[in-house]
């Protein structure tokens, strides 16, 4: 098949659509992306894609092409800009395709807008569109503090809508996502389609494994945002300064870093090693760090319905992982049984957990349970098999 890919993310911005575009390649088909250019998580565009370079490029058998982005770094209006120049240039370029796609995918994360693209395209040459929901909007604007019954969130609730009734099929990265679109668009759950996020192979094992030290080590890995709550461990660190030999790793950026960095210097918590973000590829030595993984976030009733693509990740290596969140992630790790896992924001309860973590005499039970958990539900090519005979079959029903 020829399938053209619309997300306004994509390599080299850590994203897993880069490994799902690069799959379906492997798998034989000829892959298109439209997207925009780097600049998450800091904001500011990647060194080399300055003033209109690398706007065209083929990596692992893909052709990327980038559409005019501003970088979201600066506020409000800087974000609004960046979300709408991609939208409005990805339309643009679209409109000048000539070349027939079979199918259009699109990997929605935030905003909602960046689907307008393959909208476009499905429009002019009658093909089917599948969207891959990640965000789930208009409810990501509540966790980040636009209430439901504002002029900004009635609007996007109504270009939501549009955007979701546009697609053939909707894939859901959370089961939990079926019954909020069901209520709030009206849309048919013969429409839906769970398929979660599976981790990339370089997470496994053997590659992850800990290095044998003196210290406990605990490590989050991801996006430092509002809604990561990352400030629950820094607190839970101080807190778990009794234990001596802890140490807690922190590796990522985002919105919120240099504000956790202030926080630790506040609580004169010294066990916090901030590393800053890391290529995907260098992850691996970093997570063999690390004798358990931390997964944090902020209490939410809409975030709640969300599995964190990080916790496949730690499936997938074999980690213990402990958590500071609710909903559905909450759900996986007491299912595994790979940890522990108390309600988001609870600085008291993760730090209790901590505490009997750090009692314990083997992890290895954690950890073969994390990885058989993984295999079972999330493994890389039962997923990507599923998602080729889904893009394959218009007519699938889940």
């Amino acid at each position: 098949m020829k399938i053209l890919v619309v997300c306004q993310h994509y390599y080299p911005e850590p994203f897993r659509i880069t490994d799902i575009c690069e799959e379906l390649v492997r798998k034989g088909h000829e892959v298109s992306v439209i997207t925009g250019v780097p600049n998450y998580p800091e904001g500011v565009i990647y060194n080399g894609y300055r003033k209109g370079k690398n706007r065209n490029e083929i990596r692992n058998g893909v052709t990327i092409h980038r559409c005019f982005t501003v970088g979201r770094k600066g506020g409000i209006i800087k974000r609004l800009l960046n979300y709408y120049s991609f939208s409005l240039s990805s339309i643009k370029y679209v409109k000048k395709i000539e070349e027939k796609y079979d199918v259009v995918l699109v990997n929605q994360l935030s905003p909602v807008m960046m689907a307008n693209a393959g909208i476009t395209y499905v429009i002019r040459h009658h093909v089917p569109l599948y969207m891959y929901i990640l965000d789930l909007w208009p409810a990501s604007l509540s966790a980040g503090g636009i209430k439901e019954n504002s002029f900004i969130y009635k609007h996007y609730r109504k270009v939501s809508e549009r955007i979701y009734k546009a697609a053939n099929k909707l894939l859901i990265s959370s089961n939990m996502f079926s019954d909020y679109l069901n209520k709030q668009f009206s849309i048919s759950k013969d429409k839906i389609i769970y398929f979660p996020q599976y981790a990339e192979d370089l997470f496994n094992v053997e590659e992850c494994k800990k290095i044998p030290n003196q210290t406990i080590d605990l490590m989050f890995a991801g996006n430092i945002g509002q809604i990561q709550s990352v400030e629950t461990i820094i607190r839970a660190a101080k807190i778990c300064e009794d234990v001596i030999n802890l140490r807690w790793h922190i590796v990522g950026e985002g919105s919120d870093l240099e504000k956790c960095k202030q926080l630790a210097d506040n609580l004169h918590v010294s066990s916090i090693i901030f590393y800053g973000r890391k290529p995907i590829e260098e992850m691996p030595k970093y997570y063999a760090k690390a004798d358990a993984m931390l997964v944090t976030m902020t209490k939410n009733e809409i975030l709640s319905l969300t599995l964190p693509g990080k916790v496949q990740s730690y499936l997938a290596a074999g980690k213990p992982i402990i958590g500071s969140i609710d909903g559905k992630a909450r759900a996986v790790i007491n299912k595994a049984r790979c940890g522990y896992c108390s309600e988001a924001e609870n600085v008291e309860k993760l730090a209790e957990n901590v505490h009997r973590f750090c009692l314990e005499k083997d992890y290895e039970e954690y950890s073969r349970n994390s990885r058989k958990y993984y295999e079972e539900y999330f493994e890389k090519q039962k997923l990507m098999t599923r998602l080729d005979f889904i893009l394959n079959n218009e007519n699938f029903n889940d």
